[in-house]
């Protein structure tokens, strides 16, 4: 595979970024107005669903401790209160840390 200068690099990416910014002005110009488009991406967002209802199921509920972990943590964070879920929470908050959704404070 051949080695691509600088100039080459930013000649593909500016083409790239060109290409993409046409597509969205085209779909936000004509696409999203028209009726047969909504018709066709609603049906075939509903039979994407009807088809992958088991998976999204499976990642809720493999999901459900984080998912729940998460939401106390707001909530203690909104009022102001993290050192309570961190002592009364330790689990939820390992699971936190665990999965990188926040740091660990020194």
């Amino acid at each position: 595979m051949e080695q691509l200068n600088e100039d080459q690099i930013q000649t593909i990416l500016t083409a790239y970024k060109k290409k993409r910014e046409s597509e969205i002005k085209h779909y936000h110009e004509v696409l999203k107005n028209d009726e047969e488009f909504k018709k066709k991406n609603r049906y075939r967002a509903k039979i994407w669903y009807q088809n992958n209802k088991d998976k999204r199921k499976n990642y809720y509920e493999e999901n459900k401790d984080f998912q729940n972990a998460k939401n106390i943590y707001n909530y203690h964070k909104r009022k102001d209160n993290l050192d309570y879920f961190k002592t009364n929470h330790s689990d939820k908050y390992k699971l936190l840390l665990e999965k990188n959704w926040i740091k660990e404070e020194i």
